[in-house]
């Protein structure tokens, strides 16, 4: 008997890893056969010579110059501040908004909402950022005249060091909370009914079927996305911060990714460039390791 069961979940696991096969046959191709450049991270590289040329070897002569620039702290510090913030209410932000939204009753104003807040999940920051730069104009923006209004100074928003980092996690978390609300709320119908209905039958309200129910029932979700979500912990998100900050707020906006484009594709010091991504890639490793360990050892969770 233990046998079959051991052989129908073997079959089952192999229809999951069949599933997962494109996608890591194009991880492969396009993140894994790309390594061979890191070798460029221990050299002077010239572009001239080619990545197989006889290049001059500096061994960790770009690691230390990293550690000795001067910036290179705060610029790590900025990355893990950010990217903290943006996952942990990349977690709470869609799970509480998925738990109000089970609760309408309305099932055309429940799918209203969702295609509301899932919108903006498709759109680029190259078009974002343009719409925020507007929206949040010390002079001519719409959130300012909100904040005249009100009888307080115009904010900054993008070219204040005390304003900057706070608006890149927040305007994060607009875009993206709609998907993962999309996700919590898939977890939430797998949930039996009949929970919800014995717990108010014992006079448990909302609230506390809430906590012991549906957040309990969705808790192997919520640890898989937070599972994927430490790989990355430091990409703050190159896309949205190239595209909205400048010069004056690179003491708390400007991150490794932002770094590695000035190094490399402005300055041309590649070998540099190179040594921050691969610091970057090996961290990373350490932290989706780590956590998919301790989901397993502590809340006995598993992929497969």
């Amino acid at each position: 008997m233990k046998k079959r069961v051991n052989s129908a979940k073997n079959r089952e696991n192999r229809t999951f890893h069949l599933m997962m096969l494109p996608a890591v046959i194009l991880i492969f191709i396009f993140s894994y056969i790309p390594l061979s450049g890191l070798v460029i991270a221990f050299q002077k590289f010239k572009p001239a010579l080619g990545l197989f040329g006889n290049q001059k070897w500096v061994g960790l002569d770009n690691f230390r110059y990293l550690l000795e620039m001067p910036n290179t702290m705060s610029v790590l510090r900025n990355t893990v501040v950010i990217s903290l913030w943006k996952m942990v209410l990349g977690i709470a932000v869609p799970l509480t908004v998925a738990i109000l939204i089970n609760e309408i009753r309305s099932s055309r104003f429940k799918r209203s909402v969702q295609t509301v807040i899932f919108m903006p999940h498709f759109l680029s920051w190259v078009i974002l950022s343009g719409i925020f730069i507007q929206m949040l104009s010390p002079s001519t923006g719409l959130i300012n005249d909100f904040v005249k209004l009100l009888g307080f100074e115009p904010i900054f928003f993008l070219g204040s060091n005390r304003w900057f980092r706070g608006t890149m996690i927040v305007t994060d978390i607009w875009k993206g909370f709609g998907f993962g609300t999309i996700v919590y709320l898939a977890a939430i119908t797998g949930v039996d009914p009949n929970l919800y209905e014995s717990a108010a039958v014992d006079g448990a309200g909302k609230w506390k079927q809430c906590i012991h129910i549906t957040i309990p029932s969705i808790l192997g979700t919520v640890v898989l996305m937070s599972v994927l979500s430490m790989g990355n912990i430091l990409n703050a998100g190159f896309d949205q911060i190239f595209n909205m900050y400048s010069p004056i707020v690179y003491e708390t906006g400007d991150v490794l990714d932002t770094l590695v484009y000035r190094l490399g594709l402005k300055e041309a010091q590649y070998g540099v460039a190179t040594a921050v991504g691969f610091f970057k890639s090996l961290v990373s490793t350490a932290f989706i390791g780590s956590s998919y360990y301790l989901a397993y050892r502590f809340a006995n969770y598993r992929i497969f």
